[in-house]
């Protein structure tokens, strides 16, 4: 099966940017939707954003919109979360994952695919 593996976290001070990745390694990417999702200590997984196969359908969560950016290169079986204006709320280890539905879920039990997480950390 398709393995997802992120990379890009770190610690910044709020205001910074940062840009994570997600290398798949087949062509499964090409064929899913891709999700950025977070979470914290004691707290749930939280969708944070979404895109279709093709790239031209997206979703944000309330709280990251205007901020946040997701995108994919199909080519190369990679997506990337740009993060700018970051808050130390957005402290969490991010994940990302695939799902064979057609729509954008904003759901994580939708998502098939799932990556280990890299942590980010914003300071105040």
């Amino acid at each position: 099966q398709v393995r997802l593996v992120e990379s890009g976290g770190g610690l910044v001070q709020a205001g910074e940017s940062l840009r994570l990745s997600c290398a798949a390694s087949d062509r499964t990417f090409q064929s899913t939707a891709l999700g950025w999702f977070r979470q914290s200590p004691g707290k749930e997984r939280e969708f944070v954003a979404g895109i279709n196969w093709s790239g031209y359908d997206t979703e944000y969560a309330d709280s990251v919109k205007g901020r946040f950016g997701i995108s994919r290169d199909n080519p190369k079986n990679t997506g990337y979360l740009q993060m700018n204006s970051l808050k130390p709320e957005d402290t969490a280890v991010y994940y990302c994952a695939l799902d064979y539905s057609l729509p954008v879920n904003t759901r994580p039990e939708s998502y098939e695919y799932w990556g280990q997480g890299t942590q980010v950390t914003v300071s105040s």
